[in-house]
């Protein structure tokens, strides 16, 4: 498994490193000098990432022209959206020298291993042994406790923010734009907090939103008082779709949007589709996905529906193959070997892993179809290879990638 920062480290000594992308040695240039960077930037855009490292040590302007915002746009397919990566990061409880971070990419269909210092690393929370407090959407990492700080994926620099009303640990954390050209505002939903050296389960903790211009965070209503069973990350999924934060029941199968314009809460209503075990709300482009477990008299399965924002009605569109399933869990005979089964999504990739150690992390990817008529297309990942740490707590997230954040990772 590659090391991000060894890739172009390796591809340096292959290639070198020269100013200019000719022959080298005084020769007159390649044929590739004469293409316009447009043209450039379609070519390399179709490059996965590994190869793409690669070539950025072969030049100066291959390098810059790679790191630079505009070549973002075609990065992952020829001028569409970057497929969104899948990351793991497993935290381990008594030594920080045992965590480790994992990073897939559908393009090259490669795992990367990920340096923990500038990914797991963080103010007050590199060297928390609980690390409860380690949250992750969208690109961003979060430290929610006991002081709140961010940075971006890849970023070994880390923004202490003003305090937060209410420090907590386990929050459901949403990044949202009110526009394109908007500064992102962070959404921080549930969780629980410390009262002395105790945990209070009860107290309903106001949404809280954080606008990096003035550096402030707004109060607004909590979570409904339908979730007070569990209002935690380890029980909630959510879903940013269209302005609206859905937070959804793992178990309990309630489901509530959040308005980010009027910044009030739906009526809460219950989206359980016959005989699910547990499911994950997802958002996926102009779709909003529940992914879940379901045991019925014929067997079990892991299935797929598209949910209607608007009523909540909800229609099958597709299920994991059975062999497929099986290969992520145990062979015993217990309806207990699906429960650490997780799921998470973006763009049109939903990936479903198991958070047990003993199986290595084992994950399968479904790549949905442009409707429902469309079938989606399911794959197993490659193993994570060895030495793979036992890890105490599982963080999983999708983003999209670009090369030049891979690459200022190591400037």
């Amino acid at each position: 498994m590659p090391e991000v920062p060894g890739l172009t480290t390796a591809a340096a000594a292959g290639v070198g490193n020269g100013s200019s992308c000719g022959g080298g040695d005084g020769g007159s240039g390649s044929a590739f000098d004469a293409l316009s960077t447009d043209l450039m930037e379609l070519i390399l855009g179709r490059l996965p990432v590994p190869t793409l490292l690669r070539a950025s040590a072969v030049c100066k302007p291959w390098r810059s022209l790679i790191s630079s915002p505009a070549f973002y746009s075609h990065a992952g397919g020829g001028g569409g959206s970057p497929l969104p990566w899948f990351f793991l990061f497993g935290l381990h409880n008594t030594s920080s020298r045992n965590h480790q971070a994992f990073g897939f990419d559908p393009i090259s269909y490669s795992w990367f291993s990920l340096p923990t210092t500038t990914t797991i690393a963080g103010p007050g929370n590199f060297h928390d042994p609980s690390s409860s407090s380690l949250v992750a959407s969208s690109g961003y990492l979060f430290n929610t406790f006991p002081c709140f700080s961010f940075t971006r994926l890849f970023s070994p620099t880390w923004r202490v923010t003003s305090p937060l009303h209410f420090p907590r640990i386990n929050p459901l954390l949403a990044v949202h734009a009110y526009s394109s050209s908007a500064t992102p505002c962070f959404v921080v939903v549930g969780g629980v907090r410390f009262i002395g050296n105790l945990v209070d389960i009860e107290d309903r903790l106001a949404v809280e939103i954080y606008d990096p211009r003035s550096d402030s965070w707004d109060l607004c209503p909590p979570l409904p008082a339908d979730f007070n069973s569990g209002n935690s990350s380890q029980s909630l999924s959510s879903a940013l779709f269209k302005d609206q934060l859905y937070i959804f029941g793992i178990y309990s199968s309630f489901v509530s949007a959040f308005d980010l314009h009027s910044r009030v809460w739906s009526n809460v209503r219950t989206l359980r589709p016959p005989g699910a075990l547990f499911s994950f709300l997802i958002a996926c482009k102009d779709r909003l996905i529940l992914a879940g477990m379901c045991l019925r008299p014929t067997g079990a399965s892991f299935k797929l529906w598209e949910v209607e924002e608007e009523t909540m009605d909800f229609s099958e569109i597709d299920a994991m193959p059975p062999d497929l399933l099986y290969s992520l869990v145990d062979s015993e005979d217990s309806d207990d070997k699906f429960a650490s089964l997780k799921c998470v999504g973006s763009g049109n990739l939903i990936y479903v892993f198991n958070e047990e150690y003993h199986k290595k992390y084992p994950a399968c990817m479904c790549q949905l179809g442009g409707s429902r008529k469309e079938p989606c297309s399911w794959r197993r990942l490659p193993t994570l290879r060895s030495p793979v740490n036992k890890f105490h707590k599982v963080i999983s997230f999708c983003s999209t990638v670009s090369t030049g954040d891979v690459l200022h990772c190591e400037d």
